[in-house]
């Protein structure tokens, strides 16, 4: 459901940014925000082949609840951690005959953003930073059952937009979206087969609170 609204949010960071007039509790340096939310990756829409080209993959969304902690160094310069309960996404293929695997993964993301206005009600951030996925507990299914399927750990940059909205008491409303490099190496009973270009946008909504 987030993804729909991507767009949207988007669009709407850019045009409140001229009226963004009101005076609000700013952060300070040294404080912490805690955010906790929901979080939704939805994978390209082309996540590559494998087997020499004759399976066309297609990785699913998934969602889960998320939590997040930024260190303000200044009232413009945060550094932020983001986490999640594990993600599982299907993994299927039209080649293949449909759902050929399951994969869970975790992708801690570190990222250094920069909040443009940290005394109005709307604080609009940008940040960029690493990404490492850990992909585990992957299963077989349908025409690949009963291998052994295992998908490589993944680095990669990370690029984010988002918004903080002043509530009262240091509480905050906060959505943002994410575009994440995430590539892995598919092994088939240990052999490469192929690569998996997953980049997914990660969509989250949810609540904060500045200490």
């Amino acid at each position: 459901m987030i993804s729909k609204y991507r767009p949207a949010l988007a669009g709407c960071l850019l045009a409140v940014t001229p009226l963004l007039a009101t005076t609000a509790s700013a952060h300070q340096a040294g404080d912490w925000l805690l955010k906790i939310g929901g979080t939704l990756v939805t994978p390209q829409s082309d996540n590559g082949k494998v087997l020499g080209g004759a399976a066309a993959l297609d990785v699913k969304n998934n969602a889960q609840p998320s939590i997040s902690l930024t260190w303000m160094a200044t009232q413009n310069l945060g550094v932020e951690i983001l986490g999640a309960l594990p993600f599982e996404h299907d993994i299927r293929s039209s080649d293949l005959g449909g759902k050929i695997a399951s994969t869970r993964h975790l992708p801690p993301t570190l990222s250094v953003q920069w909040h443009f206005l940290p005394r109005s009600t709307v604080q609009p951030y940008v940040g960029a930073g690493l990404n490492y996925t850990r992909f585990f507990h992957t299963r077989t299914h349908g025409a690949l059952r009963g291998e052994r399927l295992v998908l490589d750990d993944s680095f990669g940059l990370a690029g984010q937009l988002g918004v903080h909205i002043q509530l009262d008491q240091g509480w905050f409303v906060n959505a943002d979206v994410r575009y994440i490099d995430i590539d892995t190496d598919v092994n088939l009973n240990s052999s490469k087969i192929g690569t998996a270009n997953i980049d997914p946008w990660v969509s989250t909504l949810g609540f904060g609170r500045a200490f």
